[in-house]
């Protein structure tokens, strides 16, 4: 059952797609309009069927007064990174439960792209769930005031957000290299727009001092496999003993640059990451990691736009904390009295 509903040559119409469906015109309306209010069996039923026989619904204008259009807007910094596929995957699943569709916006690591793409998309969204923004707070309060906005991994006045317990994490892996004997760690920075990125530097400062440990800062770097090729360029020359990176994939590029160039993870360096994607559990040798619910993250950004859609603005809360845990695997290891300085084919500084 293709093309045309009738052989007028007419386009066909919602009655050709209830009559094929077996549905109620008004039924048809409902799948397309408002999803969530149709049993999901039939709504799939319904979009097949309108796909075969061609039919087209005509968006209405989101600009109209009291229109409401069904989409929530989620921005991302950068679609290609892993961390962002389960957080992706929850807000999808919950905005889809919820009758809602999903429109994604990859700002790509830009402020202005992140900018435009907003103002073109505002108008025809219902919520944001800005889940990477590198905007400043002010460009995001305004962006609040026209539609419910939930920020993650960020805290911002006025603004609700969920973000992971980044410092929890940090204490972690401040401990575990600690408990290996690790005298001093190096923190190799993320973004420095980044508030995460801030946060995890400052308690892994302070904890490394609680312990009697010293901690250096290099960076920012980029936050991908690259900016971690990047870091290893700056630290090959005398690796520190122990490495926690702003994320996983800064982790991982560190860690296949320092292989590369002779320096062994863990024998030379222990590296640790931060957010468990998927690369982190099939790299070699596993990276050890702060394992962040990504997904639970997601849906619970989509949860709360939708709790306040329609609603005055609340009054200002704290950021809503989620449960972070250190996962152990193989790229940590305990210190050694020395280790080899790659380019140099003996042993290093103790």
């Amino acid at each position: 059952m293709t093309g045309t509903a009738d052989r007028s040559g007419r386009p066909p119409t919602i009655y050709n797609v209830a009559q094929a469906a077996g549905v109620a015109a008004s039924t048809v309306s409902r799948a397309f309009s408002r999803p969530g209010r149709v049993n999901a069996e039939t709504a799939e039923r319904i979009r097949r069927v309108a796909t075969e026989l061609g039919y087209r619904t005509v968006p209405a204008s989101p600009a109209a007064a009291g229109t409401r259009t069904s989409m929530l807007a989620l921005v991302v910094s950068d679609v290609t990174n892993a961390f962002y596929a389960e957080i992706i995957r929850g807000a999808e699943s919950a905005a889809a439960e919820a009758g809602y569709v999903l429109l994604l916006i990859d700002a790509q690591e830009s402020d202005t792209l992140e900018r435009d793409s907003l103002r073109r998309a505002l108008p025809g969204v219902e919520g944001i769930v800005l889940a990477g923004t590198r905007l400043p707070d002010s460009a995001i309060r305004v962006v609040a005031g026209q539609r419910p906005t939930v920020v993650l991994n960020r805290d911002v006045a006025d603004v609700p957000s969920i973000v992971l317990d980044d410092a929890c994490g940090m204490r972690r892996a401040a401990e575990h290299l600690a408990g290996l004997g690790h005298r001093a760690v190096t923190y190799v920075a993320g973004p420095e727009a980044s508030w995460a990125d801030g946060m995890r530097w400052r308690t892994l400062r302070e904890s490394a001092a609680n312990l009697g440990r010293r901690a250096q800062r290099i960076g920012p770097f980029a936050p991908t496999v690259a900016g971690g090729r990047a870091a290893a360029d700056r630290l090959r020359a005398d690796p520190p003993t122990a490495v926690v990176a702003y994320n996983d994939q800064l982790a991982i590029g560190l860690m296949l640059a320092l292989q590369s160039g002779g320096v062994r993870v863990p024998e030379d360096v222990s590296v640790i990451g931060f957010d468990d994607i998927f690369p982190a559990r099939i790299v070699s040798p596993g990276l050890t990691t702060v394992a962040a619910p990504l997904r639970a993250q997601g849906r619970a950004a989509v949860h709360a736009v939708l709790a306040h859609r329609g609603e005055p603005a609340s009054p200002p809360v704290r950021p809503m904390p989620l449960p972070v845990r250190l996962i152990v695997r193989d790229s940590t290891a305990r210190r050694r009295r020395t280790h080899v300085t790659a380019g140099r084919g003996g042993p290093g500084r103790t």
